[in-house]
Protein backbone atom coordinates (compact mmCIF):
# COMPACT_ATOMS: atom_id res chain seq x y z
CA UNK A 1 0.00 0.00 0.00
CA UNK A 2 1.45 3.41 -1.35
CA UNK A 3 2.25 5.96 1.60
CA UNK A 4 0.01 9.24 1.35
CA UNK A 5 3.06 11.02 2.38
CA UNK A 6 5.15 10.32 -0.03
CA UNK A 7 2.62 10.28 -2.65
CA UNK A 8 1.51 13.99 -1.76
CA UNK A 9 5.69 15.15 -1.92
CA UNK A 10 5.92 13.48 -5.27
CA UNK A 11 2.89 14.84 -6.47
CA UNK A 12 4.49 18.42 -5.76
CA UNK A 13 7.79 18.14 -6.76
CA UNK A 14 5.92 16.81 -10.14
CA UNK A 15 3.97 20.08 -10.43
CA UNK A 16 6.94 22.58 -9.36
CA UNK A 17 9.27 20.41 -12.60
CA UNK A 18 6.36 20.85 -14.72
CA UNK A 19 5.79 24.78 -13.65
CA UNK A 20 9.82 25.13 -14.10
CA UNK A 21 9.72 23.45 -17.30
CA UNK A 22 7.21 25.70 -18.46
CA UNK A 23 8.87 29.18 -17.42
CA UNK A 24 11.70 27.69 -19.48
CA UNK A 25 9.91 27.57 -22.90
CA UNK A 26 8.14 30.72 -22.44
CA UNK A 27 11.43 32.94 -21.23
CA UNK A 28 13.18 31.20 -24.66
CA UNK A 29 16.13 29.65 -22.34
CA UNK A 30 14.54 25.94 -23.61
CA UNK A 31 12.53 24.77 -26.44
CA UNK A 32 11.27 21.43 -27.61
CA UNK A 33 13.62 19.70 -30.78
CA UNK A 34 12.57 17.75 -33.65
CA UNK A 35 14.55 15.14 -34.41
CA UNK A 36 15.13 16.43 -37.97
CA UNK A 37 17.18 19.60 -35.90
CA UNK A 38 19.23 16.83 -33.90
CA UNK A 39 22.76 15.78 -35.32
CA UNK A 40 24.09 13.88 -32.55
CA UNK A 41 24.43 15.72 -29.07
CA UNK A 42 24.50 18.79 -31.38
CA UNK A 43 21.20 20.97 -31.87
CA UNK A 44 21.12 23.00 -34.91
CA UNK A 45 18.58 25.58 -36.40
CA UNK A 46 15.68 24.22 -38.25
CA UNK A 47 16.26 23.98 -41.89
CA UNK A 48 14.30 26.53 -44.40
CA UNK A 49 12.84 25.13 -46.86
CA UNK A 50 14.32 25.51 -50.22
CA UNK A 51 12.20 28.68 -52.02
CA UNK A 52 13.84 27.95 -55.22
CA UNK A 53 11.34 26.29 -57.86
CA UNK A 54 13.54 25.01 -60.73
CA UNK A 55 11.17 23.11 -63.26
CA UNK A 56 12.21 19.93 -64.86
CA UNK A 57 13.91 20.38 -68.59
CA UNK A 58 11.42 21.33 -70.76
CA UNK A 59 10.35 18.52 -73.84
CA UNK A 60 10.95 19.81 -76.94
CA UNK A 61 8.45 18.56 -80.02
CA UNK A 62 9.74 16.96 -82.61
CA UNK A 63 9.03 19.04 -85.36
CA UNK A 64 10.87 17.28 -87.61
CA UNK A 65 7.82 16.01 -90.13
CA UNK A 66 6.34 19.52 -90.24
CA UNK A 67 6.58 22.29 -92.78
CA UNK A 68 9.71 24.04 -92.17
CA UNK A 69 9.63 27.43 -90.18
CA UNK A 70 12.14 30.60 -90.74
CA UNK A 71 12.64 33.03 -88.75
CA UNK A 72 15.00 36.15 -89.23
CA UNK A 73 15.39 37.19 -85.85
CA UNK A 74 18.41 35.72 -84.17
CA UNK A 75 16.07 33.90 -81.53
CA UNK A 76 12.59 32.95 -81.10
CA UNK A 77 10.33 30.37 -79.21
CA UNK A 78 6.49 28.47 -78.94
CA UNK A 79 6.29 27.01 -75.34
CA UNK A 80 3.18 25.89 -73.90
CA UNK A 81 3.31 27.29 -69.99
CA UNK A 82 0.58 24.76 -68.90
CA UNK A 83 2.13 21.47 -70.61
CA UNK A 84 5.71 22.74 -70.12
CA UNK A 85 6.48 21.46 -73.54
CA UNK A 86 8.60 23.92 -76.38
CA UNK A 87 6.61 23.93 -79.43
CA UNK A 88 9.16 25.33 -81.72
CA UNK A 89 12.58 27.05 -81.26
CA UNK A 90 15.59 28.40 -82.98
CA UNK A 91 18.46 29.71 -80.63
CA UNK A 92 16.07 29.26 -77.72
CA UNK A 93 18.74 28.57 -74.55
CA UNK A 94 21.51 31.29 -76.08
CA UNK A 95 21.35 34.25 -73.83
CA UNK A 96 20.66 37.79 -75.15
CA UNK A 97 20.49 41.17 -74.22
CA UNK A 98 16.24 41.29 -72.95
CA UNK A 99 16.05 45.16 -73.38
CA UNK A 100 13.08 46.31 -71.92
CA UNK A 101 11.07 42.87 -71.30
CA UNK A 102 13.12 43.16 -68.20
CA UNK A 103 10.10 45.69 -66.58
CA UNK A 104 7.83 42.47 -66.64
CA UNK A 105 10.50 41.15 -63.80
CA UNK A 106 10.35 45.19 -62.51
CA UNK A 107 6.67 44.99 -62.27
CA UNK A 108 6.74 41.55 -60.58
CA UNK A 109 9.29 42.29 -57.93
CA UNK A 110 7.43 45.51 -56.95
CA UNK A 111 3.79 44.22 -56.48
CA UNK A 112 5.08 41.79 -54.54
CA UNK A 113 5.50 43.83 -51.50
CA UNK A 114 1.55 45.13 -52.16
CA UNK A 115 2.09 48.65 -52.10
CA UNK A 116 -0.39 51.54 -51.90
CA UNK A 117 -0.74 52.53 -55.37
CA UNK A 118 -2.45 55.40 -55.12
CA UNK A 119 0.83 57.06 -53.00
CA UNK A 120 2.28 59.82 -54.92
CA UNK A 121 6.40 59.90 -55.65
CA UNK A 122 8.21 62.96 -57.12
CA UNK A 123 10.52 62.53 -60.21
CA UNK A 124 14.26 63.32 -59.22
CA UNK A 125 16.91 64.68 -62.13
CA UNK A 126 18.71 60.95 -61.71
CA UNK A 127 15.40 59.08 -62.91
CA UNK A 128 14.93 61.11 -66.12
CA UNK A 129 19.03 61.32 -66.94
CA UNK A 130 19.31 59.27 -70.02
CA UNK A 131 16.33 57.73 -69.78
CA UNK A 132 16.25 57.50 -73.11
CA UNK A 133 12.06 56.66 -73.28
CA UNK A 134 10.15 58.45 -70.98
CA UNK A 135 7.36 60.83 -70.50
CA UNK A 136 7.96 61.99 -66.93
CA UNK A 137 9.88 65.50 -65.90
CA UNK A 138 11.66 65.85 -63.17
CA UNK A 139 9.69 67.54 -60.32
CA UNK A 140 6.36 66.11 -61.25
CA UNK A 141 4.29 63.98 -59.26
CA UNK A 142 2.91 60.69 -60.37
CA UNK A 143 1.35 58.04 -58.17
CA UNK A 144 2.79 54.58 -58.22
CA UNK A 145 -0.09 53.46 -60.18
CA UNK A 146 0.58 55.42 -63.34
CA UNK A 147 4.27 54.51 -63.45
CA UNK A 148 3.27 50.45 -63.23
CA UNK A 149 1.22 51.47 -66.31
CA UNK A 150 3.93 53.59 -68.28
CA UNK A 151 6.74 51.11 -67.56
CA UNK A 152 4.43 48.54 -68.65
CA UNK A 153 2.47 50.06 -71.87
CA UNK A 154 4.71 52.96 -73.10
CA UNK A 155 8.21 51.19 -71.75
CA UNK A 156 8.88 54.19 -69.62
CA UNK A 157 12.69 53.53 -68.65
CA UNK A 158 12.43 56.46 -65.89
CA UNK A 159 9.15 54.99 -64.05
CA UNK A 160 10.95 51.72 -64.45
CA UNK A 161 13.85 53.20 -62.19
CA UNK A 162 11.04 54.85 -59.79
CA UNK A 163 10.05 52.12 -59.15
CA UNK A 164 12.97 50.42 -57.79
CA UNK A 165 14.50 53.67 -56.30
CA UNK A 166 10.82 54.09 -54.41
CA UNK A 167 10.71 50.22 -53.18
CA UNK A 168 11.79 49.34 -49.51
CA UNK A 169 15.21 48.01 -50.89
CA UNK A 170 16.22 51.10 -53.05
CA UNK A 171 17.65 50.93 -56.41
CA UNK A 172 20.48 48.30 -55.58
CA UNK A 173 18.36 46.49 -53.52
CA UNK A 174 15.43 46.20 -55.64
CA UNK A 175 18.25 44.31 -58.58
CA UNK A 176 19.10 41.66 -56.07
CA UNK A 177 15.44 41.26 -55.63
CA UNK A 178 15.02 40.93 -59.44
CA UNK A 179 17.77 38.43 -59.30
CA UNK A 180 16.40 36.36 -56.53
CA UNK A 181 12.65 36.20 -57.64
CA UNK A 182 14.68 34.89 -61.08
CA UNK A 183 16.49 32.18 -59.14
CA UNK A 184 13.18 31.63 -57.22
CA UNK A 185 11.82 31.18 -60.16
CA UNK A 186 14.29 28.55 -62.19
CA UNK A 187 15.50 31.33 -64.77
CA UNK A 188 18.65 29.84 -64.01
CA UNK A 189 20.01 31.91 -67.56
CA UNK A 190 18.56 35.26 -66.37
CA UNK A 191 20.32 37.79 -64.44
CA UNK A 192 19.91 41.79 -64.47
CA UNK A 193 21.77 44.90 -63.28
CA UNK A 194 19.59 47.26 -64.03
CA UNK A 195 15.37 47.52 -63.76
CA UNK A 196 14.76 49.55 -67.08
CA UNK A 197 16.34 46.92 -69.48
CA UNK A 198 18.59 50.08 -70.80
CA UNK A 199 21.84 48.30 -69.90
CA UNK A 200 22.87 45.58 -71.96
CA UNK A 201 24.22 43.45 -69.03
CA UNK A 202 20.47 42.20 -68.74
CA UNK A 203 21.04 39.15 -70.06
CA UNK A 204 18.01 35.74 -70.66
CA UNK A 205 16.96 33.44 -72.73
CA UNK A 206 14.19 32.58 -75.14
CA UNK A 207 13.28 30.09 -73.38
CA UNK A 208 13.34 31.91 -69.77
CA UNK A 209 11.75 35.35 -71.05
CA UNK A 210 8.53 32.59 -72.52
CA UNK A 211 8.22 31.39 -69.07
CA UNK A 212 8.79 34.54 -67.35
CA UNK A 213 5.78 35.99 -69.48
CA UNK A 214 3.38 33.67 -69.11
CA UNK A 215 4.10 33.58 -65.39
CA UNK A 216 3.19 36.90 -65.18
CA UNK A 217 0.57 36.72 -67.44
CA UNK A 218 -1.04 35.01 -64.81
CA UNK A 219 -1.06 37.81 -62.15
CA UNK A 220 -4.31 40.01 -62.92
CA UNK A 221 -2.49 43.34 -62.37
CA UNK A 222 0.02 43.30 -64.67
CA UNK A 223 -1.93 41.14 -67.16
CA UNK A 224 -4.79 43.81 -67.33
CA UNK A 225 -2.50 46.36 -67.54
CA UNK A 226 0.11 44.55 -70.72
CA UNK A 227 -4.01 44.37 -71.96
CA UNK A 228 -4.33 47.72 -72.22
CA UNK A 229 -4.36 49.62 -75.76
CA UNK A 230 -3.64 52.73 -74.05
CA UNK A 231 -3.64 54.73 -70.69
CA UNK A 232 -4.81 58.36 -69.78
CA UNK A 233 -3.17 59.71 -66.89
CA UNK A 234 -2.72 63.14 -65.41
CA UNK A 235 1.06 64.04 -63.20
CA UNK A 236 0.84 66.85 -60.83
CA UNK A 237 1.27 69.36 -64.07
CA UNK A 238 -0.45 68.01 -66.68
CA UNK A 239 -2.40 65.20 -68.54
CA UNK A 240 -0.87 62.25 -70.83
CA UNK A 241 -2.14 59.38 -72.85
CA UNK A 242 -0.14 56.61 -73.82
CA UNK A 243 -0.18 54.23 -76.35
CA UNK A 244 0.93 50.64 -75.83
CA UNK A 245 4.39 49.69 -77.37
CA UNK A 246 2.89 45.98 -77.98
CA UNK A 247 1.02 46.23 -81.69
CA UNK A 248 0.07 42.04 -81.26
CA UNK A 249 -2.81 43.85 -79.43
CA UNK A 250 -4.15 45.16 -82.57
CA UNK A 251 -4.21 42.09 -83.95
CA UNK A 252 -6.90 39.20 -84.33
CA UNK A 253 -5.64 37.33 -82.02
CA UNK A 254 -6.86 37.42 -77.99
CA UNK A 255 -3.65 38.59 -75.74
CA UNK A 256 -3.25 38.09 -72.44
CA UNK A 257 -0.06 40.25 -72.05
CA UNK A 258 3.24 41.15 -73.83
CA UNK A 259 6.12 43.31 -74.03
CA UNK A 260 8.27 44.82 -75.80
CA UNK A 261 11.77 45.64 -75.83
CA UNK A 262 14.96 47.55 -77.79
CA UNK A 263 18.75 48.37 -77.14
CA UNK A 264 20.93 48.36 -79.86
CA UNK A 265 22.68 45.01 -78.40
CA UNK A 266 19.68 43.30 -78.08
CA UNK A 267 17.57 44.34 -81.56
CA UNK A 268 13.71 44.41 -81.80
CA UNK A 269 12.36 42.10 -79.43
CA UNK A 270 8.83 41.00 -77.87
CA UNK A 271 7.31 38.48 -75.69
CA UNK A 272 3.90 38.11 -75.35
CA UNK A 273 0.83 34.98 -74.38
CA UNK A 274 -1.92 34.38 -77.03
CA UNK A 275 -5.06 32.46 -76.61
CA UNK A 276 -5.85 30.30 -79.72
CA UNK A 277 -8.97 28.71 -80.06
CA UNK A 278 -9.18 24.82 -78.73
CA UNK A 279 -5.64 25.53 -76.92
CA UNK A 280 -3.89 26.44 -74.27
CA UNK A 281 -2.33 29.70 -73.98
CA UNK A 282 0.95 29.68 -75.67
CA UNK A 283 4.21 32.37 -74.84
CA UNK A 284 5.91 33.45 -77.81
CA UNK A 285 9.31 35.45 -78.07
CA UNK A 286 10.99 36.97 -80.43
CA UNK A 287 14.21 38.53 -79.62
CA UNK A 288 17.00 40.21 -81.92
CA UNK A 289 14.68 41.16 -84.88
CA UNK A 290 15.82 44.35 -86.85
CA UNK A 291 13.15 46.82 -86.85
CA UNK A 292 9.99 47.45 -84.69
CA UNK A 293 7.70 46.14 -87.67
CA UNK A 294 9.62 42.75 -87.99
CA UNK A 295 9.06 41.86 -84.74
CA UNK A 296 5.86 42.17 -84.83
CA UNK A 297 5.68 40.26 -87.93
CA UNK A 298 8.11 37.34 -87.00
CA UNK A 299 5.85 37.21 -83.61
CA UNK A 300 2.34 36.80 -86.16
CA UNK A 301 4.68 34.32 -88.36
CA UNK A 302 5.16 31.91 -85.63
CA UNK A 303 1.10 32.24 -84.50
CA UNK A 304 0.09 31.93 -87.83
CA UNK A 305 2.62 28.35 -88.11
CA UNK A 306 1.65 26.96 -84.82
CA UNK A 307 -2.21 27.44 -85.91
CA UNK A 308 -2.01 25.93 -89.38
CA UNK A 309 1.41 24.02 -90.14
CA UNK A 310 2.20 23.13 -86.30
CA UNK A 311 -1.59 22.66 -85.40
CA UNK A 312 -0.89 18.94 -84.64
CA UNK A 313 1.11 20.53 -81.76
CA UNK A 314 -1.62 22.05 -79.54
CA UNK A 315 -4.62 20.00 -80.86
CA UNK A 316 -3.55 17.21 -78.52
CA UNK A 317 -4.71 18.71 -75.85
CA UNK A 318 -8.04 20.12 -76.54
CA UNK A 319 -9.73 17.89 -74.57
CA UNK A 320 -8.53 19.66 -71.75
CA UNK A 321 -7.92 23.13 -72.84
CA UNK A 322 -10.60 25.37 -71.98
Amino acid sequence: MRNPRITRVASVFLLGLLSFAAFLLSSGRLRVTSDAELVGPKIIAPVIPELRRVPEAPLFRDVSDLPDLRLRAAAGILYNPKTHEVLWATHGLEQRPMASITKVMTALVFLHEKRDLSRDVVISRSDVRRASTTYLRRGERVSLKDLLHLALIASDNAAARVLARVSPWGTVGFVDQMNNKAAELGFDDTSFVDSSGLDERNLSTAYDLARLIAYASEDPTISRIMRKQSYGMRTSRRRLRVRNTNRLLQGRHVIHGGKTGYIDEAGYCVAAVVKLPGSDPLALVVLGARSNSARFAEARRLVNWVSTDGRSLITLNMQRAD
